[in-house]
């Protein structure tokens, strides 16, 4: 489980990043060109998944551990 959790930090990070990108190329959305809502879908969209993989990754990373003293 741990090394799930690892995988979507590394989904989280990614979608961070790139919701980042988005904003600084396209001047946080105030550059669009005609015809370019994907950005606007982008800017919703990404950071959302980013929410989503790293939440996910705490519930596998709790999960993963260990789970009390052994008996």
């Amino acid at each position: 489980m741990r090394t799930l959790a690892v995988v979507l930090f590394a989904l989280s990070a990614f979608f961070i990043f790139y919701t980042a990108r988005l904003l600084a190329l396209t001047g946080a959305l105030a550059h669009t060109r005609a015809g370019g809502q994907g950005a606007y879908v982008g800017a919703i969209i990404f950071p959302v998944l980013a929410i989503a993989f790293a939440w996910s990754g705490v519930r596998c990373w709790m999960r993963g551990g260990p789970r009390g003293p052994a008996r």
